[in-house]
């Protein structure tokens, strides 16, 4: 029994040194960012949906028709866009070195508008999530590649490690 509270114990201190004491403070309490858990868990149903449950719901269906969704959802994706091109050049680039770039870990205006940028990078990952959904129920699934699937399950969680530990400069 000591075993099993001194082993639980160790995980919780784990936990909490990897999650939150190594975490940035600025961004700990960030909705997605306090634990790698509902991230993980979007990823999950992600995966089942494009892998598993959204081929056998359409499989005697006929492909639907997005085109307006699917015009608000770029229009979207669009606008986001070019607010993170514009954020990083105005709000990073314009002031940061090319060579290794510490991160800012203060809360002053600037450091904290690109951790904002990163943390909206990492949003706009798990809403890209959309364009493989999107891919199934138009049932285009010559478009759903290993590579898209690798592409669309990592870069979500890259984006979360960034927005977590390091959001802006180099590390």
């Amino acid at each position: 029994m000591a075993d099993a509270i001194l082993s639980n114990n160790s995980v919780t201190r784990y936990y909490d040194l990897l999650f939150v004491e190594l975490g940035d403070k600025r961004t700990n309490h960030w909705p997605l960012l306090g634990s790698p858990f509902p991230g993980l868990a979007i990823l999950g149903l992600y995966l089942y949906f494009v892998l598993s449950l959204g081929p056998r719901f359409m499989a005697n269906r006929k492909p639907l028709n997005l085109r307006k969704i699917l015009i608000v959802y770029n229009f979207f994706q669009v606008g986001m866009s070019v607010w993170l091109v514009w954020e990083a050049i105005d709000g990073a680039w314009s002031h940061y070195s090319l060579k290794c770039e510490p991160v800012d870990f203060s809360n002053s205006p600037s450091a904290m508008r690109v951790a904002r940028g990163v943390y909206v990078y990492f949003l706009a990952k798990i809403s890209e999530l959309l364009d493989t959904v999107f891919f199934v129920l138009r049932k285009k699934h010559n478009q759903i590649t290993f590579l898209h699937m690798y592409h669309h399950t990592v870069m979500p969680m890259v984006s979360w490690g960034a927005a977590k530990y390091y959001p802006g400069g180099h590390g």
